[in-house]
């Protein structure tokens, strides 16, 4: 059944709900190459990037306050915890890679604070990679709630961030952008903990 995000003016924003249940792509797998280990997925859902990863031989966790979610991933043998990133977390500072996909910036409602969290996160070099709304698409705090099959879940805070506006919230959480690209159509955002 279609799941929708809308906002409480009404609008849809694209989940790509349609990934979550997939496996990891071509564009993902690309991407994962080129993170340093140990990798954090935040917002991990059914676990299918830290599937992923672990069927490489890779270290790596996801962390969704979800049970149904983190039940999924544990299935597909997909290391997870089922807490918020606000949460303690195992390996604080320690982290190679935080990765942000599927929307995940959103988390929160602040990337502000969600950018600070990840930074507290990595290590000294590590990095956050986040995927982004396309350049000049609105960036802002939005009040959403998820719709399927003629259900609706409750409101909650979420965010939209666009590629030309992350390096100010980057910076403002002590991060340096080394670059956006769009892999695939979709936009990812590469920043370092100096």
């Amino acid at each position: 059944m279609p799941t929708a995000l809308v906002t409480s003016a009404g609008d849809h924003v694209d989940l790509a709900y349609h990934r979550w249940w997939a496996p990891a792509d071509a564009v993902e797998r690309k991407l994962l190459a080129r993170l340093d280990d140990p990798v954090l997925d935040v917002g991990c859902g059914p676990g299918r990037i830290v599937a992923a990863l672990a069927g490489d031989g890779r270290l790596a966790m996801g962390v969704d306050p979800s049970p149904r979610a983190v039940d999924e991933a544990t299935r597909r043998r997909a290391p997870a915890l089922r807490r918020s990133v606000f949460d303690p977390l195992p390996g604080e500072g320690r982290w190679g890679s935080v990765v942000l996909l599927d929307g995940n910036v959103g988390i929160g409602g602040d990337p502000h604070a969600l950018f600070r969290r990840c930074t507290a996160l990595v290590r000294p070099s590590g990095r956050v990679v986040a995927e982004v709304a396309a350049p000049g698409t609105p960036s802002g705090p939005l009040t959403v709630r998820l719709e399927a099959g003629g259900e609706a879940g409750p409101w909650f805070r979420w965010a939209r961030l666009a590629a030309d506006a992350v390096a100010g919230v980057a910076a403002a959480a002590g991060l340096r952008v080394e670059g956006v690209e769009c892999l695939g159509g979709r936009w990812f955002a590469w920043a370092i903990r100096p």
